[in-house]
């Protein structure tokens, strides 16, 4: 096994323009293991020799195959940094004919320590595009972070990637109905790390059931003053809003492209704004780790 990339949106995303880590963060062992051996079992069943890769997607501990590609792919790179292993020329050799134990490279490293991919999107160059993330790969980049925490890597990935976190100020959370229990404890995590939480009308609702301090915004068709108004005004410093449907889609168009406009930081899904409350953990980290000295630390 070369590694194992936990995404950090739900599938859905398409894998390039999705935050992942390696080591997985969340992922418990115990489905861990499963997919080791699932992959196994796929690779040997397939009858591959060389690079392999494979989505999988799991829901209520059940474990699904979603795509299986007998080649490399754009992880190959990120997986050989995080490490240290050049899988790209392992498989190579192996498909030359040489054999994993002859080239010591029979047992999966696992790092000790985090690395953090974040994508590089081209919103702000193309303010008629539409920021929200789906199916169709929009990004145009990837750059990595590394750390000795999940938050640690992710907050340095983000940093990489040009997106700048605030530490503090006003943030809106508006999400649809599946997403609300998360978003209550996104607020909490944020109101502890001193941010004001501004929501559209449900979710707020959600947010004060649980005794959380917000105030309410209006959606642009609810009236002005609205959200765009506010993020006008500059008084929106963090933004997360997750739609389901197209009308709600549409309708939250006009949020996304003022956000890329005045430069805020936004993110459309539940998944990446928990990731941000970590990563707000760790914007005071300024250690400078050389891959050299993490990859001296790697064993199989």
């Amino acid at each position: 096994i070369g590694g194992i990339m936990e995404h950090v949106e739900e599938a859905g995303v398409h894998s390039g323009d999705s935050s992942c880590s390696l080591p997985p963060n969340s992922l418990p062992f115990g489905i861990q293991q499963q997919l080791r051996e699932q992959t196994r079992k796929l690779a040997l069943g397939l009858n591959v020799v060389g690079l392999m890769n494979i989505q999988y997607a799991i829901q209520n501990g059940v474990v699904y195959v979603l795509e299986v590609n007998p080649r490399a792919s754009r992880t190959a790179p990120f997986v050989s940094k995080a490490t240290g292993r050049q899988i790209a020329k392992l498989g190579a050799q192996v498909m030359m004919g040489r054999k994993l134990r002859d080239l010591g490279a029979t047992e999966e490293i696992v790092p000790a320590f985090f690395s953090g991919k974040a994508a590089v999107f081209p919103f702000a160059k193309f303010p008629e595009s539409d920021p929200i993330l789906g199916p169709e790969m929009k990004s145009t980049g990837e750059v990595m972070g590394t750390g000795r925490t999940f938050g640690e890597a992710y907050a340095k990935a983000q940093a990489g990637s040009g997106t700048s976190l605030p530490r503090r100020g006003r943030a809106l959370v508006s999400v649809r109905e599946r997403d609300k229990p998360g978003a209550v404890e996104m607020a909490r995590r944020l109101i502890a790390k001193g941010f004001d939480i501004v929501a559209t009308d449900g979710t707020a609702k959600a947010i004060e059931a649980a005794g959380l301090a917000c105030r309410r915004a209006n959606k642009v068709r609810e009236g002005r003053p609205h959200i765009v108004d506010m993020i006008k005004n500059d008084e929106i410093h963090l933004i997360v809003n997750t739609t389901e449907g197209r009308q709600a889609t549409r309708d939250s168009m006009a949020i996304r492209r003022e956000a890329v406009s005045r430069r805020v930081t936004y993110f459309t899904t539940l998944a990446a704004g928990l990731a941000t409350c970590e990563a707000l953990d760790h914007l005071e980290d300024v250690d400078v780790n050389l891959l050299q000295d993490l990859h001296r630390e790697l064993k199989p």
